[in-house]
Formats: C-alpha cells, structure tokens, sequence
C-alpha cells in the first residue's frame, strides 16, 4: 500500500520560511504529476503546487514567486520551499497525486505568525 509521508512544517514567523519533504513508499512518482495541498481551519483542502514528470511546474496565485515545488525521483520524494511566509499560510499541507490523490497521508502543520 502506497504511503505519503510529510514532514517539515513548524512555527514561523511571517516574512520566514519552511522547506517541506514528501517521502512515498513504492514507487508512485514514476510519470505521474504530484502537487502540494494545503487545508486551513474551515477551509477546503486547495491544491497550490504542481509538478509534472518533466518538472514543468504550476502555482496557485496566491503562492506564485514564494512557493518552489521540485522532485527527487530516485528518492521517490517532493519538496516545497516556502519563502516569504504570511499568516494566510497556515494550513496542514499535504503532497500527493494531481489529479487524482491516493489516500492521504497525515500532512504537516504550517503556522505562520508572530
């Protein structure tokens, strides 16, 4: 059974910034575009990054020129740099398939604020 596991998230200030892992077991990342989601209290769970297979990237406007999606298939894993950070970041943030997700993992727990 495929599992995701996030990692990275933690308290920061605004203006900060995280570097979030994506570590899948089996070999999922193989031809297939994978992306970053975040979900925030009340909110529904919006996709904000993606990445193909040949690395062409995409962003949802609210992250674009702050957020860096890349991948490491040889270690079956995706990152999101976050720079720049605003309190309207704060969300769990979990990566998986685009545009059909595999069950989800846990996510990670971004907060940004002072």
């Amino acid at each position: 059974q495929v599992q995701l596991v996030e990692s990275g998230g933690g308290l920061v200030q605004p203006g900060g910034s995280l570097r979030l892992s994506c570590a899948a077991s089996g070999n999922i990342f193989s031809g297939n575009t994978m992306g970053w989601y975040r979900q925030a209290p009340g909110k529904q769970r919006e996709l904000v990054a993606t990445i193909t297979s040949s690395r062409w990237t995409n962003y949802a406007d609210s992250v674009k020129g702050r957020f860096t999606i890349s991948r490491d298939n040889a270690k079956n894993t995706v990152y999101l740099q976050m720079n720049s950070l605003k309190p309207e970041d704060t969300a769990v943030y979990y990566c998986n398939e685009v545009p059909r997700p595999l069950p989800w993992g846990q996510g990670t727990q971004v907060t940004v604020s002072s």
